[in-house]
């Protein structure tokens, strides 16, 4: 994991953003999610809140595919400053940044909201998109879903927002002192150690590479890095590409074949057998797994 996804996960899991995700869904109708900003993963997946017709599209890999663009389309435009786009069904989703000083940490995604009625008449758009994807289903059920996606006036919409923009200056400045925490927890060395890695991930790295580029000798360094991580060096690196890994599985434009050299494996055989050991199935399994919901 790096940095951000420890901050992130120590977010997600706090008194202070659980109570808010829940008042904010009762009080707007609005999934909320809390990610990273390189997050490549279908938002508001177990959301109480979800709209209907997306969590029908997340079910299939062509448009889970259309989706993830939605988002990071989002990423990319806000370019970290809170950012809006509506996608082809017309339902428009939001990305509000949390940041520690001027560095982003994650996003507030909310939205898959329609800012005008949804209709029948509408719905011609959408379905022939879906016909163009060649997304499989009925369409009498998506539309039925469709037909049910909340709805906001712009102004009810903006307010929300607003309101997520003040929760991410609480959650940012919960984010520092989490920091404070982290940085008195494990020595600077292996800080910097795991910044290397994670900037490097992709490269063949060794042992020595790391211990040279935060000065420390192989057995001190392997010594102390097992110590503040729980895990030897191999096995570290291992899980973070994995990590990685499974993010990059969800694309299904992408080959396991092309996964495995981005991550930072050499061979294809050398990632389906860390995969495995790893996750419990070969990457193939998994990617199939997603794609059935």
């Amino acid at each position: 994991m790096t940095s951000k996804d420890n901050m992130i996960e120590t977010l997600t899991n706090s008194k202070l953003y659980r109570e808010y995700e829940r008042a904010f869904g009762d009080a707007t109708g609005l999934p909320l999610t809390l990610r990273t900003p390189d997050a490549w993963q279908v938002a508001q997946k177990d959301n109480a809140h979800r709209n209907p017709f997306c969590a029908l599209m997340a079910a299939q890999s062509r448009s889970c595919a259309a989706c993830l663009q939605v988002q990071q389309e989002l990423t990319q435009k806000g370019n970290g400053e809170t950012s809006s786009c509506t996608c082809f069904a017309g339902l428009t989703d939001s990305a509000v940044p949390v940041k520690l000083g001027d560095q982003v940490v994650g996003y507030l995604q909310t939205g898959q909201i329609a800012l005008r009625e949804p209709s029948k008449a509408g719905f011609k758009k959408v379905r022939a998109k879906l016909d163009e994807l060649k997304v499989p289903g009925d369409r009498d059920a998506y539309e039925k879903a469709w037909l049910q996606s909340p709805c906001l006036a712009k102004k009810q919409y903006e307010g929300a927002l607003q309101l997520l923009n003040a929760f991410a200056e609480q959650l940012g400045a919960a984010s520092n002192q989490i920091a404070i925490r982290q940085a008195n927890a494990e020595p600077p060395a292996i800080a910097r150690a795991k910044a290397f890695i994670a900037e490097h991930i992709t490269d063949d790295l060794s042992l020595g590479d790391v211990a040279k580029a935060v000065n420390m000798s192989r057995f001190y360094f392997c010594k102390t890095f097992r110590k503040y991580t729980g895990l030897n060096f191999t096995d570290y690196v291992a899980r973070l590409r994995v990590e990685r890994a499974k993010q990059l599985l969800l694309n299904p434009n992408l080959r396991v074949s092309e996964i495995a050299y981005e991550v930072g494996f050499q061979s294809l055989t050398h990632f389906n057998r860390v995969f495995r050991r790893i996750v419990g199935k070969a990457p193939t399994a998994y990617r199939g797994k997603l794609s059935v919901g």
